[in-house]
């Protein structure tokens, strides 16, 4: 049985959609046990037509709620009885598997740093988002947590990212890139220039640079990026999925030869439309943080907030967090015997 905590009041839809979702997940999978922790007097009354799965399932009352308006480390800090600070806790203690939560990025990062810790060596903690390239999906780390980046903290992530998908994708031997303006080494700010020969020393398969027109032309598994620029990545891969996803249906619609065609090729549209859908992936994991956290996306619906904690369930059940310390603990080593 893996047990996971849940942060019921993060989300835009939230407690709703999260309690929909929790309740998907649990009847898909028979060995989750799910804590739900939020205001309990908004969530009682969502308790419906779930006799099925109620021994599986506690709710824990903290009514305290971090939003995103809140100062993130601030509220951590003081407010001790919100769902987040609650979860990376129980994390910590052992009393939970893993956590998830749909709210504030800020809290959700300054509970992983300030609650759980981070692991030995580990520079920074990264958010590594799976994004698609057409025949599978590549992981963007960072994409938003590490705004200034040092270069010592790029390896760091392309270890960490290479665990994960070594462990979550089956990748034997992850490619891992560094986001870069061209393909030469000697390319890039200064940052990329810095981090370069360090990526080239860790223990990674480091395959060099990767230009952004070939961040989806499944040439890395890992895309190593500063968390400025891996946010205006993952915005602007959102932005243009949902912009060419509305002009085709809009041309599909315009005249009777479109309609007629978009009848035909509707199936496959569906199919296109589920890889692009965020939702089917669950969310950004914390990577780098002593136990497993996943970051849902803020608009996240109750499907999504069940593959989320699929997500989760996964990232507990392949001791993610432990092949990360282990990666990290090389690359130490490595450091020191030079």
């Amino acid at each position: 049985m893996v047990h996971i905590f849940l942060d019921v009041m993060g989300g835009d839809e939230a407690p709703k959609c999260t309690v929909e979702g929790a309740f998907e997940a649990l009847r898909a999978n028979p060995e989750l046990k799910l804590t739900l922790a939020g205001v309990q007097s908004q969530i009682e009354p969502l308790l419906t037509q779930c006799d099925d799965i109620r021994d599986r399932f506690s709710v824990l009352d903290t009514p305290e709620i971090i939003t995103n308006h809140d100062a993130p480390v601030m509220a951590v800090r003081q407010k001790k009885q919100s769902g987040i600070v609650k979860g990376m806790l129980a994390v910590r203690e052992g009393e939970a598997d893993g956590f998830v939560s749909a709210g504030s990025t800020g809290a959700v990062l300054a509970g992983g740093m300030f609650r759980l810790g981070r692991i030995e060596g580990v520079e920074r903690p990264a958010l590594a988002p799976l994004l698609p390239n057409g025949k599978d999906f590549f992981c963007l780390i960072d994409c938003g947590a590490n705004v200034d980046c040092l270069p010592a903290y790029l390896p760091q992530f392309g270890i960490m990212g290479s665990a994960y998908m070594r462990l979550m994708r089956d990748k034997k031997e992850p490619r891992v890139g560094l986001v870069n303006i061209g393909a030469e080494a000697e390319k890039g700010n200064a940052l990329a220039k810095a981090a370069y020969p360090l990526m080239e020393k860790a223990p990674i398969h480091f395959i060099g640079n990767v230009e952004g027109r070939d961040i989806t032309a499944d040439l890395a598994d890992v895309v190593v990026s500063d968390g400025f620029s891996g946010n205006l990545i993952l915005k602007f891969m959102e932005g243009v999925a949902g912009t060419l996803l509305g002009i085709i249906k809009k041309e599909m619609m315009a005249d009777f030869r479109g309609k007629l065609g978009g009848a035909i090729a509707k199936p496959a549209f569906r199919r296109v439309k589920k890889i692009l859908d965020y939702t089917e992936v669950g969310g950004a994991p914390l990577l780098g943080v002593n136990g497993v956290v996943v970051k849902a996306h803020g608009s996240s619906n109750a499907h999504a907030i069940a593959c989320a904690i699929r997500q989760a369930v996964l990232m507990a059940q392949k001791d993610v967090p432990g092949a990360i310390r282990e990666g990290i603990a090389k690359a130490l080593e490595e450091q020191q015997s030079q």
